[in-house]
């Protein structure tokens, strides 16, 4: 068996080479790691070899306005290689497109709340083979199901 340090390992802080409480991971098909970076309010996709490390989401503090996230917890890549992001104290899940410097509001947003509309600490993401994605929303204690044309 094999163990190996793929990201991070340098202690707690906001380098590139560094993260604070990571969460979530995520390994798209070409193996990109994606991590939510909790504590720096930012997702990181860091290479095979960890040589190139990016921010691909957040990083910017912990509001709410588009290039910012509040305790990012679990992220998905599609097919498109979108990011989805639950942004967990924003109340909200939001998509970014690699490269792009803000991120756009794709489910919730409205508050936090119950309404079908509103979400309240939502902490995991997922896809079926249809497309349609599924939001745990962790205080309201259910799983929301938004079909494949959400937005």
């Amino acid at each position: 068996m094999v163990n190996e340090l793929v990201a991070g390992g340098f202690g707690k802080g906001n380098d590139l080479n560094q993260l604070n409480s990571p969460t979530y991971v995520f390994i798209d098909e070409d193996y990109f790691l994606y991590i939510s970076d909790e504590q720096n309010h930012r997702v990181m996709k860091w290479t095979r070899s960890a040589k190139v490390v990016i921010i691909v989401a957040g990083g910017n503090g912990k509001r709410n306005d588009l290039k910012q996230l509040n305790h990012p917890q679990g992220m998905i890549v599609d097919h498109l290689g979108h990011i989805y992001v639950a942004d967990r104290y924003n109340h909200r899940i939001m998509r970014w497109c690699e490269g792009e410097d803000e991120g756009e509001i794709v489910v919730g947003g409205n508050g936090e709340g119950r309404r079908l509309n509103q979400l309240k600490n939502p902490t995991g993401l997922a896809f079926d083979d249809d497309e349609n994605l599924y939001v745990a929303d962790q205080k309201n204690d259910r799983i929301l199901k938004f079909e494949k044309n959400f937005d």
